[in-house]
């Protein structure tokens, strides 16, 4: 299949980006009849979404025809085990986010090595020829008859002096085939002098070219041990000796040497001793010298008739007609064919539609594959792809090896070259020789007789095919590879080739790596400059597969004009949209920190071709095509990252507009690029044209500043995104920002850090005195009210301060820097000069007591502050990575989430004090904290009295340079950052400090991976599902007795006792976590703890709930925190190999003046969806496979939500109990969400503990149970009222669980007992004690889960005991 048609089979399929997730999408499954109704009736209601996987799928496979429905008893409920299709977090992007920082193309390191070092030529030939026609040599005795033709000329058909000129001329013709730009000199039976003359002349115009120095000493003895060849005195009456090291000094480096003598190898042995080389290679040599001679030092030339004289010359000049020559004697056509023909082949060399071009064509192959199987790597590409007359010559060796050993004699060269003369491939050309030359009568005698091509290329591109379709990466290399390179040169064999080679490519990096090797790069770079429509999706798809590897080309590229190639496919709608992608990737990286190709882009039109397809992509339609939206965005920002004029031409493009709607895409890769493009839009050195008063001219300050706060406004809008791949993004663009208008930003921030320490130190009754260790005027009247400060997290802020610096309250400025501030003014750490008023803004404004008149107005203080605010949400996010990225660009601001320290006050008139103790570490927590009511402030201090040291941890403002000029040398400069003290205010180093973006370097790895393939794995997990469907059939428990076989008990070792847990279906395996958010998983089959670890480094209020995500594959562990965190674990039973695969906070807008939010959380896998609610007015939905909150459902309700149950059997539908006694169920594919409410629970009103759906297919039949301890059965969508209510414990029900499956409810309470009911309410027996001698009672029931299969029941208790439950009938696994 070709590569075209294989990407289109693919592309059309799905999507890369959402690949994994649709694996299962036709997995074969039959549905009874009960769920296809069901799911026809839900369909009907799926308004808002139409995906596959929000339909019902509530089926039971059936394998082999046998029948999966299990024997029922009278209690059955169902038959149906619910087994969800749905994939999540699988993604690139979720493989290590956490853990490393990703690399995009390189230009260093293994890409480097394919390149040839320095590109060379030959630039000086010089043919010495010592032939002395018609007088032998002393030391030779010719038989008869006797090899004569020297050059194909006979020297003794004409005279002496005419013969010898025509044989040199001949050579120097012969020579130029190969070289035709190089000069050429030939000396006829020289002197030493002569040849000394020619040396010089050769190397002072050859320069630092390479010379090539020929010597023929057939009419000359041979050469001496010495290592001397010979030449004649002027009257040619003497044989005069010349050393190679004279020869050597006049020629010197780069050379190369051709000696065609007897026993040749005399003068390679003098060379290598002359330059102390040792015999494995030039590897330990300096210098570049190449030796090629005709055979070992104690051989002489072959005599036979049969071959030339100079028989190894003309292997290196005539290859062709030497190797036919050759092989005609030794071939079956001998009979038949004329010997006198060969003379007469039609055609020239370099053209590939006759017979000697194709012959040449194919021997180039042949010799070249042959050289790439056998040399190694570096030894190839010096010899093969440095000069093109060294190549031509190495390739011309290899046959003179096989024809000369053919005569015993063994050509030698330096470096030496591993034996090739019985390589296979020789035999392939002697099969192409044979079937040319049997054309060959019939083309000389009608020359205008068509030629027919060999199908020497046809049947290695096949074999090349083969190949593919069974090798991989730890086989043994194509030897294919350098004949595909050769059948580029072929229009009729061209677009097979290249689907191959793409194919090939595809393969990995190391095959990019071979491919660049053998030399394909010129190839497909010259290719570029075709019109061939059909070339254009392969080129594309092999320059994607070669940028992925090797960011170098990009100056290649520029260089021959090959991005216009790029942006015209780019622009042409033909081509699909995946391909497109590839084509801007290929753009990206071709600008990514190239100058010239940024600017050779924007002179193309780029910015307009890409801003172009972005705006015309509907948003339904963009579904099908989120890589090319998130390469159309990653492409514009690396073509404005750090140059200012594209930047202006963006803006002036309106591009902040067109992007704004993209942060919204439901896939996080577009997000996130979309964001990066945006940031690079912002000007980093934003303040120094501001203090500098210089703007551009062709785009005033009031239109950047307008688009800047166009594009803020946008990034606050994903602050609070779901994947963390979007908010590293803001994150980087929020430091962007930071960094170009700090000194805004850093008043903004200060003025809202002063009203700190007061607020919190009457909130404090422990501190409260300290207020009075101030100088006295610190009056706590003048600060603005704590109300007004914050009215929500990202509502607009009440200034603090005033624009005119020249107003300064209470008649008094602050002449001292603050050395300590945040939440420690006031504190026993610092004196009265860090208690100062609102006139430290003036600190901020003026400068040395200079007032900065230059500065234009700032943009809206309301931004800034909702950007401090989103900068400080960014510190404490879930993620460690994004958390640390929030610090470093608080740090830009001058603020320092810091454990503090007590610091000596420069000019202080109290006291020192000495540094604390840092025992009592504490989350950190800010000044929103304690206001807008996200995260409540946490102290753990000692129980001391003051004035002794302060524990308490905070955001602290701190100081930069500029500010403080006078505490310079002081040890402590006050900067967040070591490194940026140590820079000073140097705007250029600091610049190189601000966090980088990484979605670039992640999206490129997408590329490097096979796209043509599926991954190799998908057979294994289709194979390991079907496996756990199997199971989850055969054990599906149909009906159950009393739980009073426990299995498994012990010690969990949590000090608070088991919060929640769950039971994995498929592996006797127990996950748990208590108050402290600790986590604990144990095999309970053989009593051994797995693995244990912490959710994260400052636990705040315990883990609220922990989810299976993905159960029927790699499952991941959802642990939801109280604070409404999400994160998501894999590898989580391994120990110490648990990794955070995402984590994003799933409760926001919570209401004003809540400490705590006490989230509620379920998890659907059917649908994808989190449903999250807690101490909030609505019922957050977030989408786990777009990672992206769709829906805030407002829960139409004063009280709060206290429990929430997703179904599992129809997605998006959940229901959920109120603070105040209300349930309500709830359908997110209706349009209007809420289906139905009641308020079951009115006799005691307390709170819904516990909630779930009956097991089976009825959507609305629920069970809940209050804090009161009473249980309502409701049928929702019949009946308002319960249907039957069990009063199952007085007051202090704590927990509750329904199984998926069986018909069985388990309740607990905090008295210490559990009881178990059935569906229809009859008791099944109860818990109380656990089964020792001393028959000692269950500790308070804190937490109870079924298993979600097999009646197994896990309870959780206050008393760090935990237990597992089975019936009589069931046996631990």
């Amino acid at each position: 299949m070709a590569l075209g048609d294989l990407m289109a089979s693919r592309f059309s399929s799905q999507s890369p980006v959402a690949f994994v997730s649709n694996h299962y999408d036709h997995y074969p499954s039959s549905h009874e009849d009960d769920a296809i109704d069901v799911a026809r009736r839900d369909d009907n209601n799926n308004s808002n979404n139409n995906r596959d996987r929000d339909s019902d799928t509530a089926s039971t496979s059936n394998y082999g025809g046998g029948n999966a429905t299990a024997s029922t008893t009278a209690t059955t409920t169902t038959s149906t085990a619910y087994l969800p299709q749905t994939v999540v977090l699988c993604e690139l992007r979720h493989e290590a986010f956490e853990a490393s920082v990703p690399t995009g193309p390189s230009d260093s390191g293994l890409v480097s090595k394919w390149r040839p070092k320095d590109r060379m030529k030959t630039g000086y030939v010089a043919l010495v020829l010592c032939l002395n026609i018609s007088v032998d040599p002393p030391d030779v005795i010719k038989i008869s008859p006797c090899a004569r033709m020297e050059c194909w000329t006979d020297p003794l058909s004409m005279a002496p002096q005419k013969a010898l000129e025509t044989i040199g001329k001949n050579l120097s013709i012969q020579y130029e085939r190969w070289q035709p730009k190089a000069r050429y000199k030939v000396q006829l039976d020289p002197t030493v002098d002569e040849v000394k003359k020619l040396c010089n002349t050769c190397r002072k115009y050859a320069k630092s070219e390479r010379v090539l120095f020929h010597y023929n000493g057939h009419g000359v003895p041979k050469p001496t041990a010495n290592g001397e060849i010979w030449l004649f005195n002027k009257s040619y009456t003497q044989y005069i000796p010349l050393p190679v090291s004279d020869l050597d000094s006049w020629l010197r480096t780069p050379s190369i040497y051709v000696f065609d003598c007897s026993a040749a190898g005399m003068i390679v042995n003098a060379f290598l001793e002359l330059h102390d080389w040792n015999a494995s290679g030039s590897a330990g040599s300096t210098r570049d010298c190449i030796l090629l001679a005709a055979c070992e030092a104690h051989e002489t030339l072959p005599q036979s008739d049969e071959f030339p004289a100079d028989v190894f010359t003309s292997c290196l000049t005539t290859p062709i007609k030497m190797a036919l020559k050759w092989f005609y004697r030794r071939s079956l056509l001998c009979d038949s064919l004329d010997y006198s023909l060969i003379d007469k082949i039609p055609g020239r060399q370099n053209d590939r539609k006759t017979l000697l071009g194709e012959l040449n064509w194919i021997f180039t192959a042949v010799t070249d594959t042959i050289a790439w199987n056998v040399l190694p790597r570096d030894l190839f590409q010096k010899l093969f792809r440095q000069d093109l007359l060294v190549a031509s010559l190495f390739r011309n060796f290899l046959l003179a090896e096989r024809i000369m050993r053919s005569a015993n004699c063994s050509p030698i060269s330096h470096p030496m070259l591993p034996p090739t003369h019985q390589h296979h491939m020789w035999d392939a050309w002697d099969m192409a020789a044979e079937i040319c030359l049997s054309q060959l009568p019939s083309l000389v005698e009608d020359p205008n007789a068509e030629f027919q091509p060999s199908p020497f290329f046809t049947e290695q591109l096949t074999a090349f095919e083969v190949w593919l379709d069974h090798g991989f990466e730890h086989k043994k290399p194509p030897e294919q590879l350098p004949i595909v390179l050769q059948v580029l040169l072929s229009q009729c064999h061209r677009f097979r080739a290249l689907v191959l080679l793409g194919r090939f490519l595809d393969m990995g990096r190391w095959a990019v790596d071979l491919a660049l090797s053998v030399g394909i790069f010129p190839y497909v770079l010259k290719l570029l400059q075709t019109t061939t429509p059909e070339l254009r999706q392969i080129l594309v798809f092999i320059w994607t597969k070669i940028l992925a590897l090797d960011k170098s080309c990009q100056v290649d590229l520029v260089k021959d004009g090959g991005h216009t190639y790029f942006i015209r496919f780019l622009d042409s709608l033909e081509a699909y949209p995946e391909q497109r992608a590839m084509a801007a990737f290929v753009l990206a990286v071709i600008v990514d920190g190239h100058r010239r190709g940024q600017e050779a882009c924007i002179k193309a039109g780029l910015i307009h071709v890409c801003l172009k397809h972005l705006q015309g992509s509907v948003p339904n339609d963009t579904q099908t095509e989120p890589l090319f939206l998130q390469w159309l965005c990653l492409c514009l920002g690396k073509l404005w990252e750090d140059f200012t004029e594209a930047q202006i031409l963006g803006l002036q493009a309106d591009s902040p507009a067109i992007y704004a709607p993209l942060l919204l895409e439901p896939q996080p890769e577009v997000r996130a690029s979309a964001a990066f493009a945006l940031a690079t839009l912002l000007d980093v050195g934003g303040d120094v044209c501001r203090d500098g008063a210089t703007g551009d001219d062709e785009f005033d300050d009031d239109e950047k500043i307008r688009a800047e706060i166009s594009i803020v406004r946008s990034l606050l809008s994903a602050v609070s995104d779901g994947s963390p791949l979007v908010r590293a993004e803001v994150a980087v663009a929020l430091a962007r920002f930071a960094f170009g208008h700090k000194q805004h930003l850093k008043s903004i921030a200060a003025s809202y850090w002063k009203p700190q320490s007061n607020s919190l130190l009457s909130s404090l009754p422990s501190l409260a005195h300290i207020k009075a260790t101030g100088s006295g005027h610190a009056n706590p009247n003048q600060y603005v009210p704590h109300a007004s400060i914050v009215s929500s997290q990202f509502g607009p802020l009440t200034r603090v301060g005033s624009d005119s610096p020249s107003v300064v309250r209470d008649g008094r400025a602050s002449t001292s820097s603050p050395t300590t501030a945040g939440i420690m003014h006031g504190s026993p750490l610092s004196d009265d000069s860090s208690l100062h008023s609102d006139s430290g803004i003036l600190n901020d404004i003026v400068s040395n007591g200079e007032v900065l008149h230059s500065r234009p107005k700032p943009l809206d203080n309301a931004l800034y502050s909702q950007c401090v605010l989103a900068m400080c949400t960014l510190a404490k996010d879930p993620s460690p990575r994004i958390a640390s990225l929030g610090r470093r660009v608080l740090s830009i601001i001058g603020i320092e989430q810091v454990v503090t320290k007590s610091v000596n006050s420069t000019g202080s008139s109290g006291p020192k004090t000495s540094s604390p103790s840092l025992a009592g570490l504490a989350r950190s927590s800010s000044w929103l904290d304690m206001h807008a009511g996200h995260i409540p402030l946490t102290f753990r201090t000692p129980p001391v009295s003051p004035p002794r040291s302060s524990y308490l941890t905070g955001m602290r403002r701190v100081c930069s340079l500029e500010f403080r000029p006078h505490l310079m040398n002081s040890p402590d400069s006050g900067l967040a950052d070591p490194l940026l003290a140590s820079v000073g205010s140097s705007g250029g180093t600091e610049r190189s400090l601000l966090p980088q973006s990484t979605i670039y370097n992640w999206s490129c790895g997408h590329f490097s991976k096979p796209l043509l393939t599926t991954p190799d794995d998908t057979e294994e997990i289709l194979v390991r599902r079907e496996e756990r469907e199997k199971f989850a059939l055969e054990h599906i428990a149909m009906s159950v007795s009393n739980l009073n076989n426990r299995i498994a008990s012990w010690d969990t070792k949590f000090e608070t006792g088991t919060k929640t847990a769950l039971l994995q279906p498929f592996s006797p395996i127990v996950v748990a976590a208590d108050e402290n958010e600790r986590i604990r998983v144990w095999n309970y089959e053989e009593a051994t703890l797995l693995n244990g670890f912490d959710n994260h480094d400052f636990p705040d209020r315990g883990v609220s709930k922990l989810c299976l995500v993905n159960e029927l594959d790699d499952s991941l562990l959802l642990v939801a925190s109280c604070d409404g965190n999400i994160r998501i674990w894999k590898d989580y039973t391994v120990k110490g190999k648990q990794k955070l695969v995402t984590a994003f906070s799933s409760i926001q807008g919570h209401k004003p003046g809540v400490r705590s939010l006490n989230a509620v959380v379920d998890w659907q896998q059917q649908s994808g969806y989190l449903y999250a609610s807690g101490e909030i007015s609505s019922i957050m939905l977030w989408d786990l496979d777009k990672e992206q909150l769709i829906h805030s459902i407002p829960s139409s309700s004063d009280c709060s939500v206290s429990a929430m149950s997703a179904s599992q059997v129809h997605g998006g539908q959940f229901t959920a109990g109120f603070v105040d006694g209300s349930v309500k169920l709830y359908d997110v594919r209706t349009p209007e969400m809420l289906v139905c409410a009641t308020r079951p629970h009115t006799e005691n009103v307390e709170k819904v503990v516990g909630i779930g759906f009956h097991p089976g297919l009825d959507p609305g039949k629920i069970v809940s149970a209050s804090q009161a301890g009473d249980m309502k059965f409701l049928d929702m969508r019949n009946y308002r009222d319960p249907y039957l209510t069990i009063k199952a414990h007085r007051g202090s029900l704590t927990a509750l669980a329904v199984h998926r499956h069986a018909p069985i409810i388990a309740s607990g309470s905090a008295k210490q007992i559990i009881k178990l009911f059935s569906l229809n309410g009859e008791p099944l027996g109860s818990i109380r004690y656990h089964l020792t001698i001393m028959a000692q009672k269950i500790g308070p029931v804190s937490c109870l889960t079924f298993h979600p299969y097999q009646v197994l029941l896990a309870a959780g208790a206050t008393d760090a005991l935990f237990s597992i439950y089975a019936d009589d009938n069931t046996q631990a696994r």
